[in-house]
């Protein structure tokens, strides 16, 4: 009796029925075309038939056993694969087509679990010979995922068949009862999250700004606010090292001046207010990685490994830059292609891992407010990005002049959603504190009071540095929002920095 032990499993028998299957009843082909390969069946025989099934099918052209035969005969493989008899054969192997998809769960899960023997061979042989232990877990894990997503046949539905309209509404019907059903990952600013409901999963949200503007602290000020609220937060800080975003974190929640913390002039007060913050940052679950140079299939493993961790959870992740990121394509020579390519892999982590996912980047040295066209490198980020969002410091370019007269407020941050691909776009100011390296929205009665100061001396009562969006004025979707919603702010507070 031969000894089986080391054949690949396979079962011909399902093999020979399934081709049958698919030559006697074209249906079946259309229902398994997108689904199958010809490496999906073991014998060589079978792998060349059917691949000639799939070139003929997607001919556009009846799949019999004549088509199929002079498809083979072209290729040279008619004799390869035993003639027109075995096609014969094939085809009166099975009496129907009925249970074409017992056969089908046979055949594909035989392929799997070749292909997981075969990757286990290679995560072996790579690991004999590795001298880098992470590098061979990404290895292992980047073979073992993409058989994985092989087997993911579930992204095609029909509209007529499926419940896909009916679940859309259910959920405009949720919302309407309840306009917190959906909330994504909530931000900490009452703008953005009246304009987009809390962060929400699969996004890919770029925050971009100029060098010192304050982008790492906004991030940080919002996965501040998600892991309050419970959620798995996860940064990939590139430029800084974890004790520096510790520390902004630290001081940016107990608000307690990080100068006067660096200096040693810390009050009883401060002191109490950092310990007390310390207890509650310990019971928040923020992972940080300060690896430099990291490529977005690494963060995608970090984060499965986190998401493993925590139960299967993680809610948010930020990453601080993506012009210091690498792709990890060998053939990235040119810069504006590499940031392509890795702006394309965060859109697909963001959507893989279903979760918001923040990315800062870096503005090209610009006159006035930032516009989409300034994006560093590539216009790809623009283009994967389901959100951007603009930090405009005016304060950073003005002249002693216009800030001691008050036409530029020290401080102040014009927030920008220029592109919004879910919802409306709009603006609001935040203040900037500087000695925390934080983000705060001003109060309202002070807004109304300061706005009307402002009248007194603008005659529109806007920045000379600010440039208005015409189409708010004639209330387009998507503009600016009004000078009594979201009004100006100018007041000046010498206390506040340029930190980012």
């Amino acid at each position: 009796m031969p000894d089986k032990t080391n054949v690949l499993p396979n079962n011909l028998e399902a093999e020979q029925s399934l081709i049958g299957c698919m030559l006697i009843d074209n249906d079946v082909l259309s229902e398994v075309a997108d689904k199958l390969t010809d490496r999906d069946f073991y014998q060589e025989s079978h792998q060349l038939i059917v691949s000639a099934i799939l070139k003929v099918f997607y001919q556009r052209k009846p799949a019999d056993i004549i088509t199929i035969s002079d498809c083979l005969e072209k290729d040279g493989n008619l004799s390869k694969v035993g003639g027109i008899d075995y096609i014969t054969e094939l085809m009166q192997s099975v009496p129907s087509a009925a249970n074409y998809k017992h056969y089908f769960d046979i055949v594909k899960r035989d392929s799997t679990n070749r292909e997981l023997i075969r990757a286990s061979r290679n995560i072996i042989e790579n690991s004999m010979n590795s001298t880098d232990g992470t590098q061979s877990v990404q290895y292992a894990e980047k073979l073992i995922y993409d058989i994985a997503k092989k087997g993911d046949t579930s992204s095609m539905d029909d509209i007529r068949e499926s419940s896909m309209v009916g679940d859309v509404i259910d959920r405009f019907q949720m919302i309407a009862a309840d306009k917190d059903a959906l909330r994504g990952i909530p931000t900490g600013f009452p703008f953005l999250n009246k304009i987009t409901n809390g962060f929400q999963r699969s996004d890919l949200i770029v925050i971009a700004a100029r060098p010192g503007s304050g982008k790492t602290s906004l991030a940080m000020n919002i996965v501040e606010a998600a892991a309050f609220q419970g959620n798995v937060c996860a940064v990939f800080s590139l430029e800084m090292p974890k004790i520096q975003i510790v520390q902004r974190l630290l001081c940016a929640s107990a608000k307690v001046s990080m100068s006067n913390a660096l200096s040693g002039k810390l009050t009883p007060n401060d002191w109490k207010a950092l310990v007390k913050t310390g207890e509650d940052l310990k019971k928040l679950s923020i992972i940080i990685d300060d690896s430099s140079r990291v490529t977005p299939a690494e963060i995608l493993s970090k984060c499965r490994r986190i998401k493993a961790k925590n139960g299967g959870r993680l809610d948010l992740v930020m990453i601080d830059y993506i012009q210091l990121m690498s792709s990890g394509y060998k053939q990235d020579e040119n810069r504006t292609r590499e940031i392509a390519h890795i702006t394309g892999d965060l859109k697909i982590m963001a959507k893989e891992l279903d979760v918001p996912v923040i990315a800062l980047s870096q503005l090209r040295r610009m006159v006035g407010e930032p516009q989409l066209s300034d994006l560093r490198e590539s216009g790809a980020i623009e283009q994967d990005a389901d959100m951007v969002i603009f930090i405009n410091r005016p304060d950073m370019t003005a002249s002693p002049e216009e800030i001691e007269k008050n036409k530029i407020v020290r401080g102040m941050a014009d927030l920008i959603i220029a592109k919004h691909r879910n919802g409306e776009t709009g603006r609001t100011q935040l203040r900037f504190k500087g000695e925390y390296t934080k983000f705060v929205t001003p109060d309202p009665s002070e807004l109304r009071e300061l706005n009307a100061q402002a009248g007194k001396k603008s005659d529109d009562g806007h920045g000379k540095n600010e440039r208005r969006d015409d189409s708010a004025d004639e209330g387009e979707e998507g503009g600016a929002y009004s000078d009594e919603e979201f009004p100006d702010l100018p007041f000046s507070d010498d206390s506040f920095g340029g930190e980012e």
